[in-house]
């Protein structure tokens, strides 16, 4: 029997009208989506009325299903002969583990094709019109994961700071530790902040300020994944300007 393919597709942000038009119609033909549970139910209702749909959610207190056994899952069902879509948010490579997947089917001897999505980290930073370059501000973008194990130990020391945005994954939870962590570095306390909730969804929100101010900002606005934290001066520089603008404007 001829094994079927495993199909690592990237589903952006949320918005169905960002995802690739080669991951529409992956959605749209399978007849098995193994699914996150960040992936927007208006894009899995694209798929098929017969198609199977597996979700596979995590969250920090409670896992649908270990990765270990969604590997099994995905490897077993393509050994079949069954096409798989395994569907994340955002985009399989950018803490997705779509690099564990792979591996796992190379393993087995299964066709394995990836398709990339918009990162949580452009798609949010577009909808909150925030540069995480910008020629004045910042020539450096480091992603890192607010939610992993020995985060005390980890060194990020550079990441951030004056021509430098540090876009954190997973980190409201840690927050506390995140700010701790990056002012022990050596980080201005002033460094400015912004926390963004549900990008490129109706429910967005975009929370600004100081570094040393996060925890409180987390807390008091009670931020709930999914949400990014970015750090770095393109945070302010741009919202400053687009307040300036407004200002104009109402002036006029």
């Amino acid at each position: 029997m001829t094994s079927g393919t495993i199909y690592l597709v990237g589903a952006g942000p949320g918005s169905p009208d960002l995802l690739t038009l080669r991951a529409a119609r992956l959605i749209a033909r399978a007849r098995l989506i193994v699914h996150d549970g960040l992936v927007d139910p208006q894009i899995l209702a694209m798929a098929r009325p017969d198609a199977k749909l597996v979700c596979v959610a995590k969250s920090r207190a409670r896992h649908t299903m270990a990765q270990e056994d969604i590997c099994a899952l995905l490897v077993a069902e393509a050994l079949k002969g069954q096409d798989v879509v395994r569907l994340k948010g955002g985009d399989p490579f950018i803490f997705g583990r779509g690099g564990e997947e792979m591996e796992a089917a190379r393993a087995a001897g299964v066709r394995v094709e990836v398709v990339p999505g918009i990162s949580a980290a452009n798609g949010a930073a577009a909808a909150a019109q925030i540069p995480l370059t910008h020629r004045d501000h910042a020539s450096i973008v480091s992603f890192v994961a607010g939610q992993c194990k020995g985060l005390s130990d980890q060194n990020w020391a550079g990441l951030a700071g004056v021509g430098r945005t540090l876009v954190i994954y997973m980190g409201v939870s840690t927050a506390a530790q995140i700010s701790e962590k990056l002012m022990a570095d050596g980080l201005a306390p002033d460094m400015p902040v912004a926390v963004i909730e549900n990008a490129a969804r109706p429910e967005m929100r975009v929370l600004r300020g100081p570094l040393a101010a996060l925890p409180d900002l987390v807390a008091r606005e009670k931020v709930k994944s999914p949400a990014l934290i970015v750090i770095g001066d393109v945070t302010a520089a741009i919202s400053t300007a687009q307040t300036r603008i407004a200002e104009g404007a109402e002036a006029k």
